[in-house]
């Protein structure tokens, strides 16, 4: 899958931008504050209908103005030519669009264009808590599953409910039970689903985590991740829901107390290893930085393996925090792998060392000032 055009109209610091790309590698550089991830946070709105950079769609609208419109075209091997575009108002809130006909769900979005994100923020994922990892989990699992997406839209609202319960019944226990006995079912099957999917995913998942590992650091280390939940993990949802029932049945005391539901996959957590030593607890900040990296590079060929489009891959100002041997070896990586893919970097990487800038496969770009401007060849 590729993005051959791209449109922004006040969005951030960009009034009105329009931008052909290459199919291949799309260098884009400037100094901070120019625009440049702006425009491939603009192509992650147009994958994933939000931003990877900021938590609300109010922060991204340009100085003065009340909206924004994104649009772009598409182009797959399964789905050929395509536009999808985003627009957003202060009144009205977003709607998506593909070929001008508007989702009825912005998750119907996710999948149709898969999209991995590197950035600075992605250290985040081996030095803070579960919630960021479950989050990247989540994130990774609902583009190549609509099925998982679906039940992780179900199971949130099945906890709401359920802990709306917990909080406002005043009832007898025993009246209580039998309001939550609908709703435990529910959440026990879907959250075993969940938690299945999990498994599986991340059982094939730790062989690309190896292998990408081993490629961008260059050591003799073993990765390793431990899936830990509420039970013995299974590829299989069946066995999870009987464990799931009774730790519901053991803990019902314990939620009313807390008017919360305490067993589920949202307090799930992935704990990585390099050799036999936890990163979070015992890992140096170069060691994280590699792993954030291999983590998002192992997502991007296990999408280009189990996929039948290959994913957009964007890199936001990571360059500065590798060195000139690292960088190479990335940029060598890049160029192997067969989708597109965009860079983003304010110091000056001789990116002309390992790229050819034909024009045409690969393309320099200089942004100054929200102003987009092709270098051309290098």
């Amino acid at each position: 899958m590729l993005i051959q055009e791209l449109e922004l109209l006040n969005f951030r610091n960009h009034q009105h931008t329009k931008v052909d790309w290459a199919p291949h590698l799309n260098v884009i550089t400037g100094p901070n504050g120019a625009g440049k991830t702006s425009l491939i946070d603009a192509i992650h709105y147009l994958c994933m209908s939000r931003s990877f950079v900021s938590s609300s769609d109010m922060y991204v609208i340009h100085k003065g103005e009340s909206s924004f419109m994104l649009k772009g075209r598409f182009n797959g091997s399964i789905r050929a030519d395509f536009e999808v575009s985003c627009n957003y108002s202060r009144g009205d809130g977003k709607k998506i669009f593909v070929n001008d006909g508007p989702l009825d769900r912005l998750s119907d979005l996710i999948g149709v264009v898969p999209v991995v994100v590197l950035s600075p923020d992605d250290k985040k994922l081996t030095l803070e808590g579960p919630a960021e990892r479950r989050s990247f989990l989540d994130s990774f699992i609902s583009q190549i599953s609509t099925g998982y997406l679906r039940d992780l839209i179900d199971y949130r609202r099945i906890r709401k409910q359920r802990n709306t319960l917990l909080q406002d019944f005043t009832g007898g226990g025993h009246l209580l039970e039998i309001y939550l006995e609908p709703w435990n079912k529910q959440l026990v099957e879907t959250g075993s689903r969940i938690v299945a999917k999990r498994h599986e995913v991340l059982q094939n998942f730790k062989s690309y985590l190896e292998k990408d590992y081993a490629m961008i650091s260059g050591m003799n280390l073993t990765t390793g991740l431990e899936y830990q939940t509420f039970c013995e993990p299974s590829s299989d949802p069946k066995e999870i829901e009987e464990c799931y029932y009774e730790l519901l049945e053991k803990n019902h005391e314990k939620e009313i107390e807390r008017e919360q539901t305490l067993i589920g996959p949202h307090r799930d957590e992935i704990i990585f290893y390099l050799d036999d030593f936890e990163l979070r607890r015992f890992g140096s900040q170069g060691q994280h930085r590699l792993f954030a990296l291999s983590l998002k590079l192992a997502q991007l060929h296990y999408y280009s393996e189990e996929l039948d489009d290959l994913p957009i891959f964007m890199l936001d100002d990571v360059f500065g925090d590798l060195d000139l041997s690292k960088t190479e070896i990335l940029l060598q990586a890049l160029q192997h792998h067969k989708g597109q893919t965009f860079i983003t970097s304010a110091n000056p990487i001789p990116f002309e060392d390992f790229v050819t800038f034909d024009g045409t496969n690969n393309r320099f770009y200089t942004v100054q000032n929200a102003e987009v401007k092709e270098s051309g060849k290098s």
